[in-house]
């Protein structure tokens, strides 16, 4: 393992970042497995005599691949466990890093995460934003001027038909492309460079999402990523220096495309076709599938009804379907001035928003403990209100 982390590091220490972006900056950075944190250039880290790294045992905020501020200074992590190779872990951990030096610059152009909770699935959108993608990817990989410049307008034209139609939801999209896309490109960069692969070989493995129209109509947020990332391209080759002033300014990666272009040719009727309809449907049955496993698993089933307000959640962690918000991850709420951290998959029903709950499902591997005008939660708390049992759930009803 050490072998392995020194391999990255190593290039770290050698490389220069002014090649993916001017002025890149390191912040803190952190590769942890199963047991240990490897922690390295933390301003609070313990130095050590011919140490480049400090080893801290593995605790709850090491999970996935993301930036956190540990000791309140920004830090890229990365799992070890998740990469088999070190121009993928390599490039993960670049990612990581510049969501950092975007920390470091006082980035503010973040989307309302809201806003992917409740983006709706129209046909008509998916229809365009397909075809959008295709166009851009097409755009990218053109060498002729002249249909490139054609692909760009229609790609334009597309984009700006579904604002349209989704109004601020396409600023949404907009705005995780602002986020995402430049970590992507930045990714792109460190990996091709370390990689035995050819760059459009690589470049094409990158744009499969673009092209996958159920992953991209399924996975709003994430399809951002490469679409973001194609932007940035499509901008090296039409405004060489549009990096040199990216920082403390509004527009979004698109608007800075977009600035190129004087007229917007217009779009009128659009046809549904039988593929987008499939992937419509597609889309609409995991999402309910998701919801019908979660209600069927085996365990102690509590309904929890009344008045209850959501106080903290993951909002890219939320599957909503019809009247149901399965929250992934975690849910922070509150019931009679009390505030409980349910951390487990767990099904809202809300009204008048996403924090005005009316019921609450949970499936816990242990019976609650019925105290008889409570009942006790094994890793939530004591809750009080009435209960009983119907169709072999428990039921707690709550003022």
């Amino acid at each position: 393992m050490s072998e392995y982390i020194d391999d990255v590091t190593q290039h770290l220490a050698q490389d220069d970042f002014q090649q993916y972006w001017p002025g890149f900056e390191l912040v803190a950075y952190a590769l942890y497995d199963e047991n240990f944190v490897y922690l390295f250039n933390h301003p609070k880290m313990i130095k050590e005599p011919n140490k480049k790294y400090q080893i801290l045992r593995r605790d709850d905020q090491f999970n996935g691949c993301t930036l956190i501020l540990h000791h309140d200074y920004p830090t890229a992590i990365v799992d070890l466990e998740l990469y088999n190779d070190d121009a993928s872990l390599y490039s993960i951990l670049v990612h990581e890093l510049f969501h950092g030096f975007q920390y470091l610059k006082d980035e503010s152009r973040f989307a309302n995460e809201m806003m992917g909770v409740t983006y709706p699935l129209l046909k008509e959108n998916i229809e365009l934003r397909n075809q959008e993608r295709i166009s851009l990817y097409r755009a990218v990989f053109e060498n002729n001027n002249e249909k490139k410049q054609q692909f760009l307008t229609t790609f334009i034209a597309l984009r700006e038909k579904r604002t349209s139609i989704i109004n601020d939801h396409l600023q949404y999209e907009n705005l995780i492309e602002t986020i995402e896309g430049p970590a992507w490109y930045v990714e792109l960069k460190s990996y091709s460079e370390k990689s035995d692969q050819s760059y459009d070989s690589i470049l094409a493995n990158y744009g499969q999402q673009l092209m996958d129209k159920y992953e991209s109509s399924s996975n709003i947020r994430r399809s951002c990523y490469s679409s973001g990332l194609f932007i940035c391209l499509l901008l090296d080759q039409l405004v060489p220096d549009w990096k040199e002033d990216f920082w403390g300014r509004e527009e979004t990666i698109y608007q800075l495309l977009k600035q190129n272009f004087n007229e917007i040719v217009q779009i009128n009727a659009v046809k549904i076709s039988p593929e987008t309809e499939k992937v419509l449907e597609r889309t609409l049955q995991k999402r309910k599938s998701m919801i019908i496993n979660f209600e069927q698993q085996a365990g102690f089933h509590l309904i929890i009804e009344g008045k209850i307000t959501a106080k903290g959640f993951d909002p890219m962690n939320i599957l909503l379907f019809e009247d149901r918000l399965l929250h992934k991850n975690f849910l922070k709420i509150d019931i009679n001035n009390q505030d409980y951290l349910v951390q487990q998959p767990v099904i809202a029903y809300c009204k008048d928003g996403l924090r005005n709950i009316s019921k609450l499902h949970l499936v816990l591997r242990n019976k609650p403990f019925e105290n008889g005008e409570s009942i006790t939660i094994d890793g939530i708390g004591i809750i009080k209100g009435k209960y009983e049992v119907k169709n072999g759930r428990l039921h707690l009803y709550v003022s």
